[in-house]
């Protein structure tokens, strides 16, 4: 049995979940990285499995404590993106989105709470964003997603601080990742009134222009933004503190300045200041 501290860090095939693993190895961590592809690198060892099936997440994570005796931190960095107009998004492409990115969530955490509770003792790092607490317009349902995550991770937190389990919601700002060339782009619908199909360029989209033209600022923010690595040493700092935050968040300073003017700022301020940097 391995007495080293073990972290499980999900959507570890790349991205932010790649830097984390890469990370947390060098500083001595004993990582396990899952994905549906089941990547692995030097340092950390690789586990396929699918955050968006019950019995894969119970497999993967019983693999783990079999192997290891115990996990000492988990880490949810699985997801994906979607843009397009809320009444252009088929309802299977919105539930498919919150299936990974909430749902995948939930399962991953139940899965190891139990032999957490049985240590007393635990860390759980979710990835949130900052689009969980600003909504961005056209990436509707990843909003959904990550306000959900910072709600639930909240509460979380109050049911397991008496197991000596502390819960913490990572909200990264604009990333250079795989993520933007893969996000999943819907446009409008064939005919005005019919769900959005997401294939190809549509007639009667009300959405189209508006909709480039955000996608587009995000897309360039992601493209110029910093280093993944820059989240994983925020991570592997929230892991090895004694007194982890709550919420921390991480990006350029006019991102993070964002989730200040929405509380300190008047509504209507806060929404012209936000329209204007978002394209809308």
């Amino acid at each position: 049995m391995s007495m080293d501290k073990v972290v499980l860090v999900t959507g570890a095939s790349a991205g932010i979940g790649q830097a984390t693993a890469t990370k947390l190895a060098g500083a001595g961590w004993a990582v396990v990285g899952a994905s549906r592809r089941g990547t692995a690198a030097d340092g950390w060892a690789g586990l396929v499995m699918d955050v968006d099936d019950d019995g894969s997440v119970t497999a993967g994570v019983r693999s783990v404590i079999d192997r290891y005796g115990h996990i000492d931190a988990l880490v949810t960095c699985a997801g994906w993106g979607l843009a397009g107009a809320v009444e252009n998004t088929p309802i299977a492409e919105a539930k498919a989105q919150l299936e990974t990115l909430f749902w995948g969530t939930v399962r991953t955490v139940q899965a190891v709470l139990p032999a957490m509770r049985a240590d007393k003792s635990g860390r759980i790092v979710l990835l949130s964003s900052i689009g969980g607490v600003i909504g961005l317009p056209f990436q509707a349902f990843y909003s959904a997603s990550k306000f959900a995550i910072e709600g639930w991770g909240e509460a979380l937190a109050y049911e397991v601080v008496p197991f000596g389990i502390k819960v913490t919601l990572v909200q990264p700002g604009n990333f250079r990742t795989g993520f933007t060339e893969n996000r999943r782009t819907l446009t409008g619908p064939t005919k005005p009134g019919t769900p959005g199909t997401g294939t190809g360029q549509h007639e009667g989209d009300a959405y189209g222009a508006a909709a480039s033209k955000a996608v587009s600022i995000m897309e360039r923010d992601e493209q110029n933004g910093a280093s993944p690595e820059s989240v994983a040493k925020v991570v592997r700092k929230v892991l090895e503190s004694s007194r982890p935050p709550r919420r921390v968040s991480v990006g350029k300073t006019s991102e993070r300045a964002g989730l200040v003017a929405k509380r300190a700022l008047p509504f209507g301020v806060f929404q012209a200041v936000a329209r204007g940097s978002l394209g809308v």
